[in-house]
């Protein structure tokens, strides 16, 4: 049995929170500063969480070894879980050509650049946000946009900034799920649960969600742009962030994302039958400037291959044969291929149909119910893990619910056996794309197992507290703090998920401490890290290489660095007002 103490190190508070945040130096020293691959500063930061843990604040190694197996066993279920089987979806639909017939239909909804910006970066960035997350939306939207006639640079700053406003839903609200799992084993507080914690954040990101589209035209066509498709970009900001509202709050947290991003797309979609912006800004995708992407006379390569690029950035491996076929899918795109018939269409859709159906029916209260008992549900305490807070009471954190039925990752697996069967896919190809899934992920599941296991070390063994207690000291201050914190997790780690993990149980303890709503201050946590994935190492990276702009990061650093920290001012206002009696209604 291992008690945690908030002042180990000397007796003093502030050593014990200076020793508590090495792990977090480390990481971001080594992620931000010295661009050290992230599963490799992962697990350095992992094993400088245990000396500390160890040699610092008194836990046992065996305890300390066990809180980082639980924190990278919860890394894989469920987080990468639904990552990995999402993006087999995805992979089905790529290697049965169906995607690009998807890419088509968007271009044939609009020829001007502005609203193909709005419906693919924004619209269809969230839907795919919403399934996979970590980087997908930006690595499939910027190669569509290239392929469309967007210039490389304008394409990934497009991408990158559409990429804010449903992050913390994303992966079917996989951040929410961490966030409250970290959140609550840190306090008593019974709100800090998955429903209330996404009905918190869902009062805050759609907020933002209603300027994010205006943004992106100014970003497409500067003023010019926001002068003349501005009713294109108010009805997919309304309705999205009106969607994610009432999805988040009212009908189911995971499905947040899907449903906002297809209610705003249709919105855009019907507004285009009547309305459309004069003139109207095209471009044709042949007289793209490729000497805007390095290294020279890369340019048209880049197009082509930027599928297999995007997933390497995704996976830090290079492409499978499934992104190799969308390589060459977009290659016959752009050279103007026959129109697709109606059949095909709605194949394309039909995948990301039987997803929302699927969560739609789980997410029914009498079979939510019944998958949530056993045998297709149960908890259970990790075995010889034994932690008591510094009150003395054992803490929720050491136990691990194995929801394996119900789970969205599972229901993902589903999703891509109906797929496989919609699209004609072989059993035998199916099983080598799922296997090559694994294979494009590899490095970014053992970087998030490796962020986990470092998270659970530093909360189970008390750091987290200890830097909670003495960020306290900054009082009601903290509520403007608190965003900056998430952003700057998510800007280093390049995941909102990671930040909540590493930043979750700080956020409601400092909150406590300080007189603070600890909910809102882990929701604060999350919308506040939205706005960092613009500026993450590894987003950047994944927009980079899928326009061959390799080498070339900190061009599209400088073009969405402004953007970025507007949007966190903005956060930043909105969290604060909502810590005062301007905005508290505000909090469930």
């Amino acid at each position: 049995m291992f008690q945690q103490s908030l002042d180990p190190v000397g007796g003093s508070l502030f050593l014990s929170a200076l020793c508590g945040a090495l792990p977090l130096i480390v990481l971001f020293v080594l992620l931000g500063g010295l661009r050290v691959q992230a599963w490799l500063a992962g697990l350095i930061s992992l094993g400088v969480a245990l000396v500390v843990a160890i040699l610092g604040f008194g836990m046992p190694v065996g305890q300390a070894l066990l809180a980082g197996t639980q924190g990278a066993a919860f890394g894989f279920f469920p987080i990468l879980w639904i990552v990995i089987n999402a993006i087999w979806v995805y992979n089905l639909t790529v290697a049965s050509g169906h995607f690009d017939v998807l890419r088509r239909s968007f271009e044939r909804v609009s020829p001007d650049q502005r609203i193909q910006a709005i419906i693919i970066a924004f619209c269809f960035g969230a839907l795919l946000e919403a399934l996979a997350g970590f980087g997908t939306p930006v690595a499939i939207t910027v190669v569509m946009l290239v392929s469309l006639g967007f210039k490389p640079l304008k394409a990934a700053v497009v991408s990158l900034l559409a990429n804010t406003a449903p992050v913390a839903f994303g992966a079917l609200a996989t951040p929410i799920v961490t966030l409250a799992t970290v959140a609550s084993g840190a306090s008593n507080d019974p709100r800090l649960t998955i429903d209330t914690i996404g009905s918190m954040v869902g009062r805050q990101t759609p907020l933002l969600a209603l300027i994010v589209p205006l943004f992106l035209v100014i970003a497409v066509d500067g003023r010019r742009g926001a002068r003349q498709t501005w009713p294109a970009a108010l009805t997919a900001g309304i309705a999205f962030g009106g969607a994610q509202f009432v999805a988040s709050n009212f009908i189911s947290v995971q499905l947040a994302d899907i449903f906002a991003s297809l209610v705003s797309a249709a919105a855009v979609v019907l507004l285009t039958r009547v309305w459309s912006p004069s003139p109207e800004l095209t471009a044709d995708a042949a007289e793209v400037d490729v000497a805007e992407a390095a290294p020279a006379g890369r340019g048209s390569r880049a197009v082509h291959r930027a599928p297999s690029g995007a997933a390497a950035g995704v996976g830090g491996a290079g492409g499978t044969a499934e992104t190799d076929a969308a390589a060459a899918s977009a290659a016959s795109g752009a050279a103007g291929p026959a129109p697709d018939n109606r059949t095909e269409v709605v194949k394309a859709y039909l995948p990301y149909i039987v997803i929302i159906i699927l969560f739609s029916v789980t997410n029914i209260t009498t079979v939510k119910e019944f998958l949530g008992k056993k045998p297709f549900a149960f908890s259970f305490s990790w075995p010889g893990l034994h932690v008591l807070n510094t009150a003395g009471d054992p803490v929720s954190t050491t136990t691990f619910a194995f929801n394996w039925l119900p789970a969205a990752g599972t229901l993902m697996v589903i999703a891509g056996i109906i797929t496989s069967l919609i699209l004609q896919i072989s059993p035998a190809k199916m099983l080598r794309t799922y296997t090559g899934t694994y294979y494009e992920l590899r490095w970014a599941i053992a970087t998030v197992m490796a962020v986990l296991a470092l998270a659970y070390v530093m909360n189970l063994s008390g750091q987290t507290s200890s830097l909670g207690a003495w960020l306290a000291g900054a009082g009601g201050a903290f509520a403007v703090l608190s965003p900056i914190l998430g952003w700057i997790g998510v800007g280093v780690t390049g995941s909102d998920t990671s930040a909540n993990a590493l930043f979750g149980g700080l956020q409601v303890q400092t909150a406590t401490k300080a007189g603070l709503d600890p909910l809102l201050m882990a929701a604060a946590n999350s919308s506040g890290g939205v706005m960092g994935k613009m500026i993450s190492p590894q987003n950047l990276a994944i927009a980079a290489a899928a326009v061959g702009m390799a080498g070339r990061e900190g061009d599209i650093f400088r073009k969405v660095i402004g953007w970025s920290l507007l949007l966190l001012v903005l956060t930043c206002v909105l969290v604060f007002l909502q810590s005062t009696p301007v905005l508290s209604w505000m909090i469930p």
